[in-house]
């Protein structure tokens, strides 16, 4: 999987081996917006083809097109993992919050 980014909105690039093409789906929507394209720049033009008309439709519509985040999610993990999270993050003086936190800054990098 790839990533493609235009106008501040970013998509996630796959290859269709059914279609023999590539398919974009732009994530953080508040509905499905996909396009396809055979190479890099028909890719490209699609996507922004494809973004107007999904803003298009949610100005039309009263509908707020970008997904909303709350900053919250929960995760579950095993309790060794808990306790080992918790000694790290202690050691280094800080609460298990930040220390994930930095953990999944440097994923999304």
């Amino acid at each position: 999987m790839s990533m493609m980014k235009l106008d501040g909105y970013s998509a996630k690039i796959e290859y269709d081996a059914e279609l023999d093409n590539f398919r974009g789906e732009i994530l953080g929507l508040n509905g499905g917006a996909d396009f396809y394209g055979s190479n890099p720049k028909q890719l490209r033009t699609e996507f922004r083809k494809s973004l107007q008309v999904f803003l298009q439709v949610c100005k039309e519509k009263g509908i707020e097109p970008n997904r909303c985040y709350s900053g919250k999610f929960n995760l579950r993990i095993t309790p060794e993992l808990h306790e080992q999270l918790a000694f790290a993050a202690e050691a280094k003086g800080m609460s298990i919050n930040t220390l994930a936190q930095k953990a999944l800054q440097k994923v999304v990098q």
